[in-house]
Formats: structure tokens, C-alpha cells, sequence
């Protein structure tokens, strides 16, 4: 069983936080309820200069190693490592967020989980000359049996691989997505999640 599991608000509470930086920053409440969409700069009607400051402040070191964990994230990768299952994380966070990426993982419990950083998003405009760890034609190389995702950007990647099923962690910017096809379900958390793998 070959297992694909995104890392921000997947594993942890990533757009909560940056709901928090915005006000920081920029003095704007915008309730995590209240982010319609993925891209954070249109959910929160901030300019090009203020989103790359909040998306680089939002990936310094200790920014990223404070987030919190989605309950009940690492319970169930470790029951599934424990099982045999073949689980990869794979982010679009950019390579330069890799070591504290590993480490929040590492601190959750996830040492036996493999990380990879794949430009889903094409987010390269914030971290100057950022790298990805891994390629797309080696992505699509992979194969996997089932998919944790929250992003409908993200469902372009999962078009080579049809009968594999995709469970949509329940997102504000989700909800009202139209699923794609009968292979994608909606969880509402991880134990919805956990009941869909067999």
C-alpha cells in the first residue's frame, strides 16, 4: 500500500497560523472560517509586497516548527508505517524548508515517514532561487494507492493516476469544490481519513 500525504493542513494547522501573521503584520482579521480560497493572497485581499513579506515570515525556521498538529495526523501514519504501508509526504513547501520541515516531523513522532518537496504551486516568487527535492518527471513516476489532500491546485497532480483515491481533508477553501470524480471523498478528519484506508 503506497500512501501520498500533503503537509500543510493535512498534518498540521498551517492557514491558522498565517491568519495569525496577517494580523500581526498587517493588522487584518480574516477568520480562518473565512478563507474561501487556497491562495491565501486572494482569501486575504492582501498586495503582491504584503503576501511575499507574510509567506516569508510564514516559513522561517521557527515559524514552521510551531504550527500545530492536525489531531490525530501522526497516529495514524505511524499505524500505517506499523502495518507495512508505504507513506511519503510530499509538500510543496520549497527545499529551503526541508530540514525544519523534517524536524517538525521528526518531533511528531514521524522519523520512519520520507519527505519530499515537489513545486505544486509554483511558489518560487518569494524564496528567490528556491529548489524543489523532487523533480515532477520523477513525481510522476511514482505511484500510490491512495492520496490525503486539501488543495483542489493540487488534484492536477493525481490525474495520471486514476483509480487511485483521493481523500480531501474538509477545508474552508474545499468546500465548495466539485470533487472530481467518484475516486475523491471528503473527510472531516483523521479518523474519517483512517476509516477510508483498507
Amino acid at each position: 500500500m503506497k500512501i501520498y500525504v500533503d503537509f500543510d493542513d493535512c498534518l498540521c494547522e498551517t492557514a491558522k497560523y498565517f491568519t495569525k501573521i496577517l494580523d500581526e503584520m498587517f493588522g487584518k482579521n480574516v477568520p480562518y472560517e473565512n478563507i474561501k480560497y487556497f491562495d491565501l493572497q486572494k482569501s486575504f485581499s492582501i498586495n503582491d509586497e504584503q503576501y511575499e513579506q507574510m509567506m516569508i515570515e510564514g516559513h522561517r525556521p521557527e515559524v514552521l516548527l510551531s504550527f500545530e498538529e492536525t489531531p490525530g495526523a501522526s497516529e495514524t501514519l505511524n499505524e500505517w508505517v506499523d502495518r507495512g504501508y508505504d507513506v511519503s509526504i510530499i509538500t510543496g513547501r520549497p527545499f529551503s524548508s526541508y530540514e525544519p520541515s523534517r524536524h517538525w516531523l521528526d518531533q511528531h513522532g514521524l522519523e520512519r515517514v520520507r519527505l519530499y518537496c515537489l513545486d505544486k504551486y509554483g511558489r518560487d516568487a518569494f524564496i528567490k532561487n528556491s529548489t524543489f527535492s523532487l523533480e515532477l518527471d520523477d513525481y510522476y513516476k511514482m505511484k500510490f494507492d491512495y492520496a490525503i489532500e486539501d488543495s483542489p491546485t493540487a488534484f492536477r497532480f493525481f490525474d495520471h493516476l486514476p483509480d487511485m483515491k483521493v481523500m480531501v481533508f474538509d477545508r474552508p477553501w474545499n468546500r465548495d469544490y466539485q470533487l472530481p470524480g467518484d475516486n475523491y471523498s471528503r473527510c472531516l478528519n483523521w479518523e474519517s481519513i483512517k476509516s477510508n484506508v483498507n
